[in-house]
């Protein structure tokens, strides 16, 4: 591959040349196609701007004019990255809903004239696709992909509460089929290198080594006219009779539109805009359903469920730049290649699953046999998944599980770099563990996984407290993306940034939470759980309650979240904060009286719902009313007192948290709650919930509740400053 000189591979256009080097856009020539190279410059992934889209505009102009030139191919020059989507920032910056539609329809015009072009635009794929990205390449004439893992390709708009904008809800469906285009942008779900060849999304896969000979020996058959090996999409006949026909068609989009009010209950506009647009383009062409594409992307752009989501992306995202440390503070991470786990249960199995899966070498003990065999299944479990989605090789599922070995005693720990503890929740165990892991391991970090039990707790038995630290996970820990780092004043600064790299090297999104009773999330779950429970004990059905709760956009009911955490594990938790926090934490009675009667929830069958022999729900227990205080019949209550009610002191505490410096900032504390307890996205965090509010109203409404229920309300001194002030914890937010 040669590189052209200057001015001769721009055909003489200089300003060209410029505006393409600004947007971080290279030309090379190889004999009679032109390799369009883009490295945007100063960002890790290339992304899609305004300016971008000018330049490629332009110079796809100059490619298409140029006889030197036969064909094109694009490339990227980042490592794992094709294109990664539009630009957040400058989306960020609309401000009407027309400039967010002028933006969508300028980008229709770019795809349009790659796709028109009478000389071939192969789209030679390394890495992530997506976005905007994925629209380039729908737009070009041949597409690319190269089997390695990085290499996936998806539209996730519906994640930032967005829509594909360059054309993506239309050339989607024509190139996949509609109820699989609908799917991907519905879901936002990635699609890997084979799933893009077997759907038609891609016409080729090869390996990366020849990825940019192939692509260039395709731009140049097409150009001759020669007919390419192309991979056909497979089509079942119930997918043909569907979508062939209008009638098929009315009964998908009728189906989706049910499906997506069901799982978001009207929360989240975005999805209603997708299938509006493709059945527009469906029903009256492309012209018609690219207007609409560009009328709902400019309306959802400056939407208030986009900007919270477009910020809780930029907070994580600044988050795995964040060491956890204070400022001016800095220290090395060390190197985590071996991980001791004590507890073979859900949670240490749980742990060595993602561990294995990044190749740590993980030694797993529990006291018998039995125990460690049953945790060892359940790795298993997990990795043989990825391994059934075919995300993984027979070969890769068992090399993942040859790095995990199991003991009943702590052979193989003197090596460890990490200990983690996943043992049963009582000091004293964990002080016993303590103190046999730093007898055998001396050199290693040793994490605890306790929920609630202070830290500082734990490492007062400890002969090197700077090297304890909490690590806690979320159940189920492959899926849950939380991971809390809980430091004590003890704690070292080596050890606070080994655990946090660590904790992104297994997938996980981390905050740094100073110690104390249930830490940030179990403190701020706490009182919302309670309130659910003093909602039974007023005499509201669990189904109300778990209604209203799920009404305002927790992925499940309180009632149904204490089933699933486990009661006892719940009581245990319960009285913990109780004893610290006195009785604005006080557990409802029929909280306390169904855990004392040893129903467990659903691991055990029975809890506040019954639940079959699979452990699927089946129904709420009307047994369970005999515990409140106030019996049968139920009583009526307004859906909103009951959100009021649960959600109100969640948010104060929330507040609290930050008034005692346990979390380090309100970013913090937003990702805490919405990646961790499932906060509702759309609304940011209960941070950027307060100031949509209005603190002043929050504090008067908290004031109203702490009037018919003294103690419980009282709104946190933080708050009350600030609404004096009128101030805000995220500056321009608006106040509903």
């Amino acid at each position: 591959m040669s590189v052209a000189e200057g001015l001769n591979a721009f055909d003489g256009d200089d300003a060209l040349m410029t505006e393409c080097q600004r947007a971080g856009i290279s030309l090379a020539v190889e004999g009679n196609v032109a390799l369009v190279l883009f490295d945007a410059p100063d960002s890790p992934v290339n992304v899609l701007s305004s300016a971008v889209a000018t330049a490629f505009s332009k110079l796809f102009d100059m490619i298409e004019r140029n006889p030197a030139y036969v064909g094109a191919i694009l490339l990227s020059g980042k490592k794992d990255t094709w294109i990664a989507g539009a630009d957040l920032e400058e989306l960020s910056s609309l401000r009407t809903p027309l400039q967010g539609e002028e933006l969508s329809r300028a980008g229709h015009v770019v795809m349009n004239k790659i796709e028109a072009m009478k000389k071939p635009v192969v789209a030679a794929i390394h890495g992530a696709c997506l976005g905007g990205g994925l629209e380039t390449a729908l737009a070009c004439r041949h597409r690319i992909v190269t089997d390695h893992p990085k290499s996936i390709l998806a539209f996730p708009e519906v994640q930032l509460g967005l829509l594909p904008g360059a054309g993506g809800t239309q050339r989607l469906p024509r190139t996949v089929g509609l109820q699989i285009a609908l799917d991907m942008m519905l879901t936002g779900k990635n699609i890997r290198a084979r799933k893009a060849l077997q759907m038609g999304l891609v016409h080729e896969m090869v390996h990366p080594a020849i990825l940019t000979t192939v692509a260039i020996d395709r731009a140049q058959k097409l150009a001759r006219g020669e007919k390419l090996p192309r991979k056909e999409r497979e089509r079942g006949a119930a997918n043909m009779l569907l979508e062939d026909n209008p009638i098929g068609r009315a009964v998908v989009f009728r189906q989706a539109r049910e499906t997506v009010l069901k799982k978001t209950k009207g929360h989240y506009p975005a999805p209603l805009a997708i299938i509006d647009a493709v059945h527009k383009g469906y029903a009256d062409g492309l012209t018609s359903g690219y207007a609409e594409e560009a009328r709902r992307f400019g309306d959802l752009a400056v939407s208030d469920v986009s900007r919270q989501l477009v910020y809780l992306f930029f907070a994580a995202t600044a988050l795995k730049r964040d060491t956890g440390l204070p400022a001016g503070v800095h220290a090395t991470a060390l190197p985590v290649n071996k991980l001791g786990i004590l507890g073979a249960g859900f949670m240490g199995a749980g742990i060595a699953s993602i561990a294995v899966q990044q190749g740590t070498l993980v030694r797993l003990k529990d006291a018998s046999y039995e125990r460690v065999a049953k945790g060892y299944a359940a790795v298993r479990e997990v990795v043989r998944e990825r391994l059934r989605k075919r995300q993984i090789t027979r070969t890769q599922n068992e090399d993942t599980m040859s790095l995990v070995g199991t003991t009943t005693d702590y052979s193989g720990f003197a090596n460890a770099d990490l200990v983690i503890e996943a043992v049963f929740e009582d000091l004293k165990v964990k002080h016993v563990v303590l103190s046999e892991v730093e007898a055998v391991a001396p050199r290693a970090i040793f994490a605890t996984n306790t929920s609630t039990i202070p830290i500082a707790d734990i490492a007062s038995v400890a002969t090197h407290p700077d090297r304890v630290i909490g690590m806690h996970f979320f159940s189920p820990v492959h899926k849950m993306p939380l991971l809390e780092v809980i430091v004590t004043p003890m704690t070292s600064a080596q050890t606070t940034v080994t655990a946090v790299e660590y904790g992104r090297r297994l997938g996980k999104t981390v905050i740094v939470v100073r110690d104390g009773p249930g830490f940030y999330v179990n403190r701020i779950l706490a009182p919302y759980l309670n309130e659910c429970g003093k909602l039974l004990d007023d005499g509201a059905s669990i189904e109300a309650v778990d209604a209203a709760m799920s009404d305002f956009g927790f992925p499940v009911g309180g009632l149904t979240l204490l089933d699933e955490v486990g009661l006892d594990i719940a009581g245990k938790s319960g009285a913990i904060l109780s004893l610290a926090f006195g009785d604005r934490m006080s557990p409802s009675v029929t909280l306390q009286k169904i855990i004392e009667s040893g129903r467990l929830g659903r691991k055990a069958g029975k809890g506040f719902y019954n639940y079959d022999a699979e452990g699927k729900r089946t129904h709420a227990d009307a047994s369970v009313y005999a515990f409140s205080p106030v019996g049968p019949p139920r009583k009526e209550f307004d859906r909103q007192t009951m959100q009021h009610r649960a959600v109100m002191p969640l948010l104060n505490e929330a507040v609290r948290c930050l008034e005692d410096g346990l979390i380090a900032s309100p970013r913090d504390g937003d990702i805490g709650a919405v990646f961790g307890i499932g906060f509702p996205p759309f609304l940011g965090g209960p941070f950027r919930y307060l100031d949509t509010l209005g603190l002043t109203d929050v504090v008067r409404l908290l004031e109203e509740l702490n009037r018919q229920s003294p103690g419980r309300y009282e709104p946190a001194r933080l708050l009350r400053e600030m609404a004096a002030r009128g101030a805000q914890f995220h500056a321009g937010v608006k106040p509903s």
